[in-house]
């Protein structure tokens, strides 16, 4: 089995964590804003999302000899160490939730301000259960400050979206001023029709008229309905991102002794195998209940459908594999350097928000006053991701 026995190994796989999964939310979004049907993207990111678990598994968890205290990943599937295992699967669950959330919430308030929000909960929240569960590993005089630098650089994400949001609220009602023909209720009647709807890639990011003809293109309509909706799931989403990493912290480390004696504590790849199972399981159920009884008013569609539709479905098997490859490295990490550092990945949104100004055109055209936020946001994030990653410790090996 492949182990990471340096921390300087350990921050280089939290440094590939936190691009991959800073990544995958942007090619959701993507998908979704062209107008596929959340429900067929979430299956498809499902598949891959397991068979990056079971390649990691596969992979380092078999390389090297196996030992009695640290065997490999397929010797370890036969031992008696369930409890550790309905920990890892807990993880698993309320991952699938908080990822399944925020596949709706980056509609009703943007991918920006979705990430911010949900990786500060899960910071603040996530990282306090981690430091105490890893016994305190991590040099507290650091980690904290750094967790209060997140906090900040989360003020700004938000100062950043209502500063935008008001630049948006702007442009079109200038754009409705100049021309009195345009009517944004017209605008959703319009997609009542069969007339071919406009692209969003036809019009210059940032104008009143990218603005007005996204909503027209995208699955998830939000016209109308109140920003609370959205910050409601933003919230539980990540409260949900809060308790999968300490979930998996306690499936590995088995801090509450729930193991019998003599049986070893689970690999990181035997955990993270399961975490991923009860990942799909529930991925791949809700998902296709949702093709059938839909929520937030997205059409019905049918599991015959979704295997017919291949529009962009490139895009979400690679979101799945960058989902589950980020996961999987920031367990290998975490387990090396602690699960309170590696929770630095959790400053994404700074991966994210570069995502959507390059894909989405976000915050082109806006005002001085949202460059100098976003600025700042960004810079902020650095030095919490920095913090954070320098309050690593190295956990000391268990005996068994």
């Amino acid at each position: 089995m492949f182990l990471v026995e340096d921390k300087g190994g350990a921050i280089a796989l939290m440094v590939g964590a936190l691009c991959f999964l800073g990544t995958w939310p942007a090619l959701l979004t993507l998908l979704e804003r062209r107008g596929r049907l959340p429900q067929h993207t979430y299956l498809d990111y499902s598949i891959t999302n397991f068979l990056a678990a079971v390649i990691i598994a596969l992979t380092f968890g078999q390389i090297g000899h196996s030992t009695p205290t640290v065997p490999n990943f397929l010797t370890q599937l036969g031992q008696d160490n369930w409890p550790s295992v309905a920990f890892a699967m807990i993880g698993g669950l309320v991952l699938s939730i908080g990822n399944l959330s925020t596949q709706y919430a980056w509609a009703f308030v943007g991918l920006s301000v979705t990430e911010v929000v949900s990786s500060s909960i899960a910071v603040v929240v996530g990282t306090t259960m981690n430091y105490f569960l890893d016994d305190r590993i991590n040099r507290a005089e650091i980690l904290f400050p750094g967790v209060g630098f997140f906090l900040v650089a989360v003020c700004l994400g938000a100062a950043v979206h209502t500063s935008n949001a008001n630049d948006n609220k702007a442009k079109l009602k200038s754009t409705y001023q100049e021309d009195p023909k345009l009517d944004v209720e017209a605008d959703f009647e319009h997609l009542k029709g069969d007339e071919p709807k406009p692209r969003v890639i036809d019009y210059k990011p940032g104008t009143a008229e990218f603005l007005r003809q996204l909503e027209i293109t995208r699955a998830i309509k939000v016209h109308g309905r109140s920003i609370f909706v959205g910050l409601s799931i933003v919230i539980f989403s990540g409260l949900c991102f809060s308790l999968f990493s300490p979930a998996f912290n306690l499936a590995t480390n088995d801090q509450w002794h729930t193991l019998k004696d003599g049986v070893p504590h689970l690999v990181v790849y035997t955990a993270f195998f399961y975490f991923s199972v009860s990942c799909v399981i529930l991925g791949i159920g809700l998902n296709i209940l949702f093709l059938y009884h839909p929520i937030c008013g997205l059409p019905k569609s049918s599991f015959k459908a979704y295997i017919s539709d291949w529009s962009g479905r490139h895009w979400a098997l690679l979101a799945g594999f960058l989902c589950g490859f980020g996961n999987g490295f920031q367990f290998m990490g975490g387990q090396t350097a602690g699960y309170a550092a590696a929770d630095a990945v959790q400053a994404l949104p700074l991966v994210s928000t570069i995502w959507a100004v390059i894909l989405f055109g976000e915050y082109h055209r806006s005002s001085r006053k949202t460059y100098i936020l976003l600025t700042s946001m960004l810079f902020m994030f650095i030095v919490a991701v920095g913090v954070l990653m320098g309050s690593s410790g190295h956990r000391k090996p268990q005996a068994q």
